[in-house]
C-alpha cells in the first residue's frame, strides 16, 4: 500500500444500532409540542404515529429511503416489527440487501471519515457512505449470495417480496444472524417490497444468475410488486404510512390508492394517516420533498392526520419510533401476516 495503511486500520469501530427500548423519550417529545419549527412538527408527527398504533383497523406501512441501516437504525425497525408496529415495509434495495442482509451474513458497517482519501479507500477495497464504511470484498460476497439464492429457485417471475422471503429462509437455513429485518419480517409474515430491486447487490447477483442461466432464469416483476401491495390496500382499507425519505418507496406506497380505484374499487380510502421525515425541498418539484398535502390533490393521502417533518432521519426516526413504542399504543395490535394472505391468493390463482 502506498501509505502503509491497511484495511483493518480503518475498519475497526463498528456502527452500533440504536435501541429505542432503553430510553423513554416521551417527556422530551411532549415538551417539543410546545416549542416551534421542526420540533413542534416532530411532536405532532409522533402523536399521529401513536394514533396509527392505537387504530386496530389500520395497517401501517413503513417506507425506507436513504442509507438507514448502515447508519445504526436497524434495531429500531426490528423493534417495530417485534411489537407489531409495522405491517408492511417498502424500501430501497440498499437498506434491505446491501445493509440488513449484508449484516445478517455476519458483516458490519464501520465508522468512517467524510474527509477520507477516497482514492486510498478504493485501493483498499473500502466503500464509503458519507462517514460510514464497509468492506467491498464482503459486499461482493453479498452479491454472490443473491445469485446463489436465485440459482436455488424455480425459474420464473417473482415479486421482490417473494424473493426477499427466500432471503429470510436462507438466513434461517444457514443459521445466520437472525437479528435482521429480513429474517424477522420473514418470521412474522410482514411483506417487504423493494420496487427497484435491481438497484443494489440484488441486481449484481441477478445479472450474474441470468447471464449464467440464459434458458432458466429467475426475474423480478415490479408490476407484481405493485399489484400485491395494492391487494393489501384492498384487503385492509384503512392504512397509515410512515415514510423515511422519499423516492420510489414513497410514490409506490402512495400510488396504491389510485391503483385500487383503477381496478374498480372506487370506495377505497385515501391513506388515513401519513408522516414523512425528509430533508428534501419541495420547491424544485422533486418527489422526495413533495408535501403530503400535495399528495391529497392526487387522491392519495387524507389531510386530517398528516405531518411533514423536515429533519434528518437518524435524528428524527428514533424519537418518533421511541415515542410510539413507549406510549404502548401497539399493545392491542396483532400480526396481520399479509404474506400468508398473498400466498393464499397465489395458490388459488394457480
Amino acid at each position: 500500500m502506498r501509505s502503509g495503511i491497511k484495511k483493518e486500520d480503518l475498519l475497526k469501530e463498528p456502527i452500533r444500532h440504536i435501541d429505542i427500548k432503553s430510553l423513554d423519550v416521551i417527556p422530551l417529545v411532549e415538551q417539543m409540542s410546545d416549542t416551534a419549527f421542526q420540533a413542534r412538527n416532530l411532536a405532532r408527527a409522533a402523536s399521529i404515529l401513536d394514533r396509527m398504533q392505537r387504530d386496530e383497523d389500520c395497517a401501517v406501512i413503513l417506507t425506507l429511503a436513504g442509507s438507514l441501516i448502515s447508519a445504526g437504525l436497524k434495531q429500531v425497525i426490528i423493534d417495530m416489527l417485534e411489537h407489531n408496529m409495522v405491517d408492511v415495509i417498502v424500501s430501497t434495495g440498499a437498506n434491505i440487501v446491501d445493509q440488513d442482509f449484508f449484516e445478517a451474513l455476519g458483516f458490519k458497517h464501520y465508522k468512517g471519515d467524510p474527509f477520507a482519501d477516497d482514492a486510498l479507500l478504493r485501493e483498499l477495497h473500502i466503500d464509503r457512505i458519507y462517514d460510514t464504511c464497509i468492506d467491498e470484498d464482503e459486499l461482493r460476497i453479498c452479491d454472490d449470495t443473491m445469485a446463489l439464492i436465485a440459482n436455488s429457485m424455480r425459474p420464473g417471475a417473482y415479486s421482490s417480496r417473494e424473493f426477499i422471503i427466500e432471503m429470510g429462509r436462507y438466513i434461517g437455513e444457514k443459521n445466520l444472524e437472525k437479528n435482521s429485518i429480513v429474517y424477522r419480517a420473514f418470521e412474522k409474515g410482514v411483506p417487504v417490497f423493494v420496487p427497484a430491486f435491481s438497484d443494489c447487490s440484488a441486481g449484481f447477483g441477478l445479472v450474474h444468475h441470468q447471464w449464467k442461466n440464459p434458458d432458466a432464469q429467475v426475474a423480478i416483476d415490479s408490476v407484481k410488486d405493485f399489484r400485491e401491495l395494492t391487494r393489501i390496500k384492498i384487503a385492509n382499507d384503512k392504512t397509515g404510512i410512515f415514510m423515511l425519505g422519499g423516492g420510489v418507496p414513497k410514490n409506490f406506497t402512495q400510488d396504491i390508492v389510485v391503483a385500487a380505484e383503477v381496478l374498480g374499487y372506487d370506495n377505497v380510502s385515501m391513506h388515513t394517516y401519513a408522516v414523512q421525515v425528509t430533508v428534501a425541498d419541495e420547491r424544485d418539484g422533486g418527489l422526495s420533498g413533495s408535501t403530503l398535502k400535495e399528495a391529497s390533490s392526487w387522491g392519495k393521502v387524507d389531510t386530517v392526520f398528516e405531518q411533514m417533518v423536515f429533519a434528518e432521519a437518524t435524528i428524527a426516526f428514533p424519537l418518533l419510533a421511541g415515542y410510539a413504542y413507549h406510549r404502548k399504543g401497539w399493545k392491542n395490535r396483532s400480526e396481520r401476516n399479509f404474506n400468508a394472505m398473498l400466498a393464499e391468493d397465489a395458490m388459488h390463482a394457480g
